[in-house]
């Protein structure tokens, strides 16, 4: 079973700067993509960026320029470092990794982090 460990969350302010991190384990199977989405109250969950395991990157336009996602394929760890923060990137950030078996995608999630700006 795959698990999904994230760490970074918290509260500050606007300007400032953070860094998530997620660690997988347990999977007997390479991992493809790994990315990072968020949820703000009252919205739906909406990527924020995501890395193939080539290091191919995408990004939602709302925070293109301000965070890079990164990861670490050796420690099955990707990383967002989050700069400038606004106060509308508040949301429960969750982790993502998609796993191939064969033809067949699965999909993990990490259980969020909060991440709170203040204006």
């Amino acid at each position: 079973q795959v698990q999904l460990v994230e760490s970074g969350g918290g509260l500050v302010q606007a300007g400032g700067s953070l860094r998530l991190s997620c660690a997988a384990s347990g999977s007997r199977f390479s991992i493809n993509a790994m990315g990072w989405y968020r949820q703000a109250p009252g919205k739906q969950r909406e990527l924020v960026a995501a890395i193939t395991s080539g290091g191919s990157t995408n990004y939602a336009d709302s925070v293109k320029g301000r965070f890079t996602i990164s990861r670490d394929n050796a420690k099955n760890t990707v990383y967002l470092q989050m700069n400038s923060l606004k106060p509308e990137d508040t949301a429960v950030y969750y982790c993502n990794v998609a796993i191939v078996v064969v033809t067949i995608p699965y999909d993990y999630w990490g259980q969020g982090t909060q991440v709170t700006v203040s204006s």
